[in-house]
């Protein structure tokens, strides 16, 4: 499952990061990993930007990011 299928105020872990289409390139996956997305972290889908779209808030470990849909589309996740 992808960060962005998660229903708002779940929990997932972090399985991987992949790129979801050509428009990602490596340095936006690295980005990615940087900032904490990365296998076995646990990760919560706050909630979505306005009308469900852009941006996802998204809590990683105690740090809350915002990502664009392209973004989370990157991150494979476990839903708890």
């Amino acid at each position: 499952m992808l960060l962005n299928e998660l229903p708002n105020g779940a929990l997932a872990t972090v399985l991987r990061v992949v790129a979801a289409s050509t428009d990602v390139d490596a340095v936006a996956l690295r980005r990615l990993g940087e900032i904490g997305f990365i296998p076995g972290e646990p990760v919560q889908l706050l909630r979505r930007g306005p009308g469900g779209r852009e941006p996802l808030a998204v809590l990683i470990g105690d740090t809350l990011f915002g990502l664009r849909l392209l973004e989370a589309q990157c991150v494979e996740v476990q839903a708890a």
